[in-house]
C-alpha cells in the first residue's frame, strides 16, 4: 500500500485523475481517482467536472463514493448522470465507522443501484467485501489496460519540475497525446503527481507531472505545502528531471534552487525553455539566451538548454532525444586503465602548480548515477579546486559525460598504492 493522492477535508482537493495499478484476482486493474463533481460555475471546477464525466464512458467499472450520513446536491446530480451506466456502478457508502451506522446503509437503496457496499476507508472496515464485489464484476471481463507501458516500471523515468504556470501539464499532455492533466492559467491547478507512460523510439518512458514549486514564503496553505513536498520527492524516483523555465523571463532564484536540489541528488537535469514560440525569431537567439542563463546561473554551464513550445509541440521530440541521451550518459563507465592513460595526457597538457608539491598517483571511477571518480594523491591539503574543475571538463569532453553531474573525491593514497 502506498499514498498516491493528497488528502484533506477541504472539498476539491483532487483535480487531475490519479492512476494506480493493482492486481485483483490475478487481473491487472487500473484504479483512477477522479477530481470529483462540483456544480460550482468556477472555470477550474468546470474543467475538473468535465474530465471526471469523461471517465464514465471509458471506465469498465465505476465506484461512486457517498458519505453515509450526508447526500449533497452535487451527489444527487451525479447520481442522476450515473443512471445510464448503472450496470457498471458499485455504490460505495463511506464512513460506516460503527455498527450503528450500518442501519443508514439501507437508505441508499432509494437511488436505484443494486450493487451497494458500506465501508470505512479510513479504518479499513469492510474493504474485503468491496474487493470481493469488484472481483465478481471483473470475472470474464478484460480490465482497462494501458496502451504503452502496461503498468510495468518504465526503463526511463522523467519528471517535470518548475515554478507554477511554466507549462508542465501542457507538456505532459503533448507528450502523451491526450488531455491527461488539467491545463489552466490559475496557479496551483496541479496538486498531485500525474503519471503517464509512453514509448519513444522503442524506449519505454514513465513521465511525472508535478505541482508548481514556489518559494516557501509564497506558499499559502497546507494543501500547497504537501503538493510542493510531493513534487520535490519525485526527484528521488526520477532518472532525468526536466526543469521547465519560462522563456519570456530570466532564470529566477527559485529556478536555481530547484536545479540545485536535482544536482545535489545526482540526477540528470535538462533546462527546458518553454514558450519559445512566443519569442521574436532573431539570429543566434538560443546562443544569447544560453549566455544569459550561464551568467545568472554559472552552475548550469554543462546542462542541456532545450527550447520548446509545449503548446505547439515544437522542439518536444528533440527534448525527448536529449533526455534519452542524458540517461545513457548517467550509466557511462570508464575502465581504470583507459582513464589513467587519459589522465597522464591531461597532466602533461596542464600540470598542477609546482608550489603545491601535490602529485596525482592515479584515478578511478567508483560509481554511476551520478558519475563518481576518486583521485588518489600524495597529499590532499591545498589541492586546487581549479584543477578539479579542469579534470571535470576533461572528463566531459574526452569521455562524453557532457550533460550529467560528476562528483570527484580527492583521497590520500596509502603507502602501498601504485
Amino acid at each position: 500500500m502506498r499514498r498516491r493522492a493528497v488528502t484533506d477535508p477541504t472539498p476539491g482537493v483532487t483535480r487531475d485523475p490519479i492512476e494506480a495499478v493493482c492486481r485483483l484476482n490475478g487481473k491487472e486493474v487500473i484504479l483512477v481517482d477522479t477530481g470529483g463533481f462540483s456544480l460550482d460555475p468556477d472555470a477550474l471546477q468546470r474543467l475538473v467536472r468535465e474530465k471526471t464525466l469523461a471517465w464514465l464512458v471509458s471506465a469498465h467499472l465505476i465506484l461512486f463514493v457517498l458519505d453515509i450520513e450526508e447526500t449533497t446536491k452535487e451527489d444527487e446530480e451525479f447520481l442522476n448522470r450515473l443512471h445510464p451506466y448503472r450496470d457498471k456502478v458499485i455504490l460505495v457508502v463511506n464512513k460506516m465507522d460503527t455498527a450503528e451506522k450500518e442501519l443508514l446503509l439501507y437508505e441508499k437503496h432509494r437511488f436505484g443501484f443494486h450493487r451497494i457496499v458500506g465501508v470505512s476507508a479510513e479504518h479499513g472496515r469492510n474493504i474485503p467485501a468491496l474487493r470481493r464485489e469488484i472481483e465478481a464484476f471483473l470475472v470474464d471481463r478484460t480490465p482497462h489496460g494501458r496502451t504503452d507501458a502496461a503498468g510495468s516500471e518504465a526503463a526511463l523515468c522523467l519528471s517535470l519540475l518548475g515554478r507554477p504556470n511554466t507549462g508542465k501539464s501542457t507538456l505532459l499532455n503533448t507528450v502523451l497525446g491526450m488531455e491527461k492533466s488539467i491545463v489552466s492559467d490559475i496557479p496551483g491547478t496541479t496538486r498531485d503527481v500525474i503519471e503517464g507512460y509512453f514509448s519513444f523510439r522503442k524506449k519505454k518512458i514513465r513521465i511525472l507531472d508535478t505541482a508548481g514549486i514556489r518559494r516557501k514564503n509564497r506558499i499559502e496553505d497546507a494543501l500547497e505545502y504537501y503538493s510542493v513536498n510531493r513534487s520535490i520527492k519525485t526527484i528521488e524516483e526520477s532518472d532525468v528531471v526536466i526543469l521547465l523555465i519560462d522563456a519570456l523571463a530570466d532564470v529566477s532564484e527559485q529556478d536555481k534552487k530547484i536545479a540545485g536540489l536535482v544536482m545535489k541528488r545526482g540526477k540528470g537535469l535538462i533546462l527546458c525553455l518553454n514558450k519559445w514560440d512566443l519569442l521574436d525569431k532573431v539570429p543566434n537567439r538560443l546562443r544569447a539566451v544560453r549566455d544569459r542563463v550561464e551568467f545568472l546561473f554559472p552552475a548550469a554551464e554543462h546542462l542541456p538548454l532545450v527550447p520548446v513550445s509545449a503548446k505547439t509541440g515544437e522542439g518536444v521530440e528533440n527534448l525527448l532525444s536529449i533526455a534519452v541521451k542524458v540517461d545513457r550518459e548517467m550509466d557511462k563507465r570508464i575502465e581504470t586503465g583507459e582513464l589513467n592513460r587519459a589522465l597522464e595526457k591531461w597532466k602533461t597538457r596542464f600540470s598542477l602548480p609546482l608550489k603545491t608539491n601535490i602529485r596525482i598517483r592515479y584515478m578511478t571511477q567508483t560509481g554511476t548515477r551520478p558519475a563518481r571518480f576518486v583521485i588518489f594523491v600524495n597529499s590532499r591539503r591545498g589541492f586546487p579546486s581549479s584543477y578539479a574543475h579542469y579534470l571535470t571538463n576533461r572528463l566531459r569532453e574526452d569521455f562524453g559525460f557532457r550533460h550529467v553531474p560528476i562528483h570527484i573525491e580527492i583521497r590520500k593514497a596509502v603507502a602501498s598504492s601504485p
